[in-house]
């Protein structure tokens, strides 16, 4: 063999300028002495932390540069916007909006939509509360299932493989990059609805559902702590997605499906006849952060979700490990 000699076979790569040796998820470096298979990493280099750092900023780059992350990211800051708007509109005459309990129900709109003018404050409460449901899911399900899928997709998974990233590295990676999302979305519906809030209504010393007044700082800092739980609501979808992921090379597919999935547990979440079964719905306790605006804090429900969640990404997790670190990856 000449020294840049490249023989490629049917699944088997050989390369000895440098010597690289690839057959179907092995991987042998022989500069620098990297051994890879199946996600496993030997030799004598080993991958320095530092590096996992750069895959996950790497990642966190690629992410959020996204046209598509943008656009989704600009849908959720646009719907406290048009919130503010429609409820500037309807009480501009002086009139009270009506309904809006701090569970949803009342039938006038989103949870805390009465006291917005009031306070504009609460606007970050309904805001998250409209949003809970459908818009920041779906916005989670759409880059979960893009992780894996996306990037075998592209063609471009093998090569993050061969990097050597290894195949737990990986997934672990494109699971905090989606929850950093997770908090990035919420975060920017936080401060979208504090804005418009700001600018529409008043702002001041609200009154919990409890009927007890707390201070404006006091009342920004619920705000905040409201905004990390209904991130952390988020983290059985973000698994769930993940996995889904694993299982289909089609970035598309796997998108849609998890957000299918979504709509269809929220709809069995609505049915009275699988009550018996509707507290293992991620998504049953999503609303229970209105229980942070009691005064005292109700942390019953508060626990349950954050459990919840954490159930779901125990499971989906796993499962996603054990799909991906045995997938046979050809894209």
């Amino acid at each position: 063999m000449s020294r840049a000699e490249f023989v490629q076979r049917d699944g088997e790569v050989i390369q000895r300028d440098g010597e690289v040796i690839q057959r179907d998820g092995e991987v042998i470096q022989r500069d620098g002495e990297v051994i890879q298979r199946d996600g496993g990493i030997a030799g004598a280099r080993k991958v320095s932390p530092l590096w996992t750092f750069g895959l996950l900023r790497s990642e966190l780059i690629t992410t959020f540069r996204r046209w598509r992350t943008l656009a989704l990211l600009g849908v959720l800051a646009a719907v406290p916007i048009l919130v503010g708007i429609a409820v500037k509109i309807e009480t501009g005459d002086g009139s009270s909006m009506g309904g809006g309990g701090p569970q949803g129900g009342g039938g006038g709109g989103p949870a805390f939509i009465s006291q917005i003018t009031n306070n504009g404050l609460f606007l970050v409460f309904t805001a998250l509360a409209a949003t809970l449901p459908f818009f920041l899911p779906m916005a989670i399900g759409v880059i979960a299932g893009d992780a894996i899928a996306g990037e075998a997709n592209a063609g471009t998974l093998r090569y993050l493989l061969v990097a050597p990233a290894g195949r737990t590295r990986l997934l672990l990676t494109k699971y905090a990059t989606t929850m950093a999302f997770c908090l990035v979305a919420t975060l920017v519906v936080a401060i979208s609805a504090l804005t418009v809030g700001a600018l529409l209504f008043p702002l001041g010393d609200l009154t919990t559902i409890s009927g007890t007044r707390i201070s404006f700082a006091e009342g920004l800092g619920r705000a905040l702590l409201i905004a990390l739980v209904v991130a952390a609501s988020l983290i059985g979808v973000a698994a769930l997605g993940l996995f889904v992921s694993t299982l289909t090379n089609s970035g598309i597919a796997a998108m849609a499906t998890t957000v299918g999935l979504l709509i269809t547990v929220q709809i069995l979440d609505q049915i009275p006849q699988l009550h018996a079964i509707q507290p293992y719905f991620f998504s049953h306790y999503w609303l229970s952060f209105a229980d942070l605006m009691r005064e005292p804090v109700y942390w019953d429900e508060l626990v349950k979700n954050l459990g919840i969640q954490a159930l779901y990404a125990a499971v989906f997790g796993s499962a996603a490990w054990a799909r991906f670190t045995a997938k046979d990856v050809t894209a």
